[in-house]
């Protein structure tokens, strides 16, 4: 007997029933969301409420990718990143892609192409990350927020995916789009 996926997850659905902005944020919200479970009973969901963001892989003519080093408080680390940034309010993947390339890196691109959307984290966010990548880029000047303080790099993409493999890079979002890279430009 053949079984739709609506009618397998109706058994796996909560519905929602009430939620409250415990913590509100410059950059995220945190909610605590009340829900009936399949049985009937009540339960609460705590989690981060999100904007969304993008990121980018962005390709020099010669495969090289930019990068950038920038300091995380929460892992208390220097990491290497793909460019990204989070979703403005009203601002489309595509119109904050192209703002954090500029911001992040100085570089515009001719060219912009949709590799993959997921969810970080979704047990406990509700975060969208749009990934894309970059050609035909064009160097321009650096704008981060005052905030924000990075080094852009650029390295061949084999090293980036070399680090990503040995766990030098650890970022998901930087490795995801590494390899989402690597397999469909190999395979399509």
């Amino acid at each position: 007997m053949l079984v739709l996926p609506a009618m397998r997850d109706a058994g796996l659905i909560e519905k929602f029933v009430s939620k409250k902005t415990v913590w509100r944020g410059r950059a995220v919200d945190f909610r605590v969301d009340t829900v009936r479970l399949p049985n009937g009973k009540l339960a609460t969901r705590e989690f981060m409420d999100h904007p969304g963001a993008v990121g980018v892989v962005p390709f020099l003519p010669d495969g090289r990718v930019v990068m950038v080093r920038q300091y995380r408080h929460p892992i208390g680390k220097v990491t290497l990143e793909l460019p990204a940034g989070k979703l403005d309010p009203r601002e489309s993947p595509l119109q904050c892609v192209k703002r954090e390339l500029r911001e992040e890196t100085g570089f515009t691109a001719r060219k912009i192409t949709p590799l993959i959307r997921y969810w970080p984290t979704p047990a406990f966010a509700n975060e969208v990350l749009h990934l894309y990548s970059a050609e035909g880029l064009k160097a321009g000047k650096m704008n981060t927020d005052d905030d924000e303080f990075l080094e852009c790099v650029t390295m061949p993409f084999q090293k980036a995916l070399d680090m990503a493999r040995r766990g030098k890079i650890q970022d998901s979002k930087t490795v995801i789009g590494l390899l989402a890279c690597a397999v469909w430009k190999r395979f399509y």
